[in-house]
């Protein structure tokens, strides 16, 4: 059996590998509120708070800070800016939540997966200094503030 080894994540990317992880987080309130049979409505109601909060600005700053790093015409960037606008659909929806809830938790986990695995590991191998520094300036590392109005995951 192959070992994983962990993602070394260079020191100016990890604030946005810390996002990640709160991603990684709505996935599995998403999953634990259907196995919990919580009403669709009250995880759409999290789910959204957590887009307007937390996602969209995640997205703007990969867009216009991270994503520059590489060529705009990099397939890896495309693909990413697809899926970010997939995504974007997919949180904007507000019928048929049972459908659209288990696609936003399939497609953002794949998705950061991605960025992790892939596209961040290709950025930090060609960012030069200057371009680290700058990412390093414009993201806060601001302490993650959990919505607890409704923890139906809990």
């Amino acid at each position: 059996m192959t070992e994983k080894k962990p993602l070394k994540r260079v020191p100016e990317l990890q604030p946005l590998s810390h996002d990640h992880h709160h991603g990684l987080q709505l996935c599995w309130k998403i999953r634990t509120g259907f196995s919990k049979k919580v009403p669709h409505e009250r995880i759409k109601k999290y789910t959204d708070w957590f887009y307007e909060n937390h996602l969209k600005p995640h997205f703007e700053l990969e867009e216009k800070y991270i994503f520059p790093v590489l060529d705009s015409k990099n397939e890896l960037v495309q693909q990413a800016l697809s899926e970010h606008k997939n995504l974007r659909y997919l949180f904007e929806q507000k019928t048929v939540l049972e459908i659209y809830l288990l696609q936003i938790e399939k497609e953002l986990q794949n998705h950061i997966r991605f960025e992790e695995r892939i596209l961040f590991a290709e950025i930090q191998q060609i960012a030069t200094a200057e371009q680290l520094s700058k990412i390093n300036s414009i993201h806060t590392r601001v302490t993650f503030t959990e919505n607890e109005n409704d923890p139906f995951w809990i």
